[in-house]
């Protein structure tokens, strides 16, 4: 998985309007909330924004596929330092920084679901294979292979479905 899934994740929610957009109203109701008394959006409001962009992207392929729920708060804190990290006023985030903190916490959320979905299938699979090459007492070179080209399956199938 490594950088070139989160990659390709960023690079797919960069380039989408829907993800824009639903940005743009997630940053607009924070604001909205805060009754404008601030240039943007604070910390505390970040779960929140982050459940409803997750609300309205509810019939975007990825979002459907990888984010079944909307990001944690440990999630939300995650994406937030890491913005931060490149910020200098951290306390309040503006349009630009509040984008890069949303793509930033879906894109983590999107490769962690997907790598905790290749660590529950692998095993499963190398099991099977396994214990159907027990039972047929093929040899293990067969069964080596058959388990190698499984897991470079799964492995490939849950990369291509990050687009």
């Amino acid at each position: 998985m490594g950088i070139s899934g989160s990659k390709r994740v960023k690079t797919t929610l960069s380039n989408s309007p829907e993800f824009h957009s639903a940005c743009d109203s997630a940053y607009e109701e924070s604001l909205s909330l805060a009754q404008h008394a601030f240039a943007g959006v604070r910390p505390y409001q970040l779960l929140s924004a982050a459940a409803h962009i997750h609300r309205n992207l509810s019939s975007f392929p990825l979002i459907i596929r990888w984010v079944p729920s909307p990001p944690s708060q440990s999630q939300v804190d995650s994406a937030l330092r890491v913005i931060t990290s490149r910020v200098t006023a951290a306390d309040i985030l503006g349009p630009e920084e509040f984008e890069e903190w949303a793509t930033e916490v879906f894109t983590e959320t999107v490769v962690g679901n997907a790598r905790k979905a290749m660590a529950s299938r692998i095993p499963l699979g190398i099991a099977g294979i396994a214990g159907i090459g027990a039972v047929t007492r093929s040899g293990q070179n067969l069964i080596g292979a058959a388990i190698g080209v499984y897991a470079v399956g799964v492995a490939t199938s849950v990369f291509l479905s990050l687009s």
